[in-house]
């Protein structure tokens, strides 16, 4: 699927001839939340999934890909990575680590490939809706070819 809009995750998927579809939203009325991006996708909040950056006591660094509509349990993220406990990486580090910003962070193309995980709902759809790298642009495309693009594992996280 070829589009106008070329950040790192859709470059990477066009190079990997991965089916996907690119959905912009307007986002001047400021409402970027996951609820308001659903609306404005048309879809449904928990088929709209989030993307975040955990880091173990260790300063292992593990990305967690949620429904939207849901929040990301920890303890649950923990065992799936297979640490003792887990936290969430402070706002201004993201940038740094995975070379995205707050609300446009996707979990294709970070500078580093992460061990990834998501939420073991997405399976529950054809499609599911990610971040395309920049704010107001999402991504749908199929959970499996997700997963096999990024090696994500499907848990229960959130």
């Amino acid at each position: 699927m070829s589009s106008s809009v070329k950040t790192n995750a859709v470059r990477l998927l066009e190079n990997a001839a991965i089916n996907f579809t690119v959905h912009e939203y307007d986002i001047s009325d400021g409402e970027i939340d996951a609820q308001s991006i659903a609306r404005k996708l048309g879809v449904e909040g928990d088929q709209v999934f989030k993307t975040l950056v955990a880091e173990s006591p260790d300063k292992e660094h593990f990305v967690f890909v949620v429904p939207a509509v849901s929040s990301l349990n920890l303890k649950k993220a923990a065992r799936a990575a297979g640490v003792k406990s887990i936290a969430m990486i402070k706002q201004k580090e993201l940038l740094p680590l995975t070379g995205y910003i707050h609300g446009g962070c996707s979990l294709i193309g970070m500078k580093k490939l992460f061990p990834t995980f998501i939420d073991e709902t997405a399976i529950l759809f054809e499609h599911i809706f990610v971040s395309g790298g920049k704010v107001g642009l999402n991504l749908e495309i199929s959970p499996e070819d997700l997963a096999g693009f990024v090696n994500a594992e499907f848990a229960d996280l959130a």
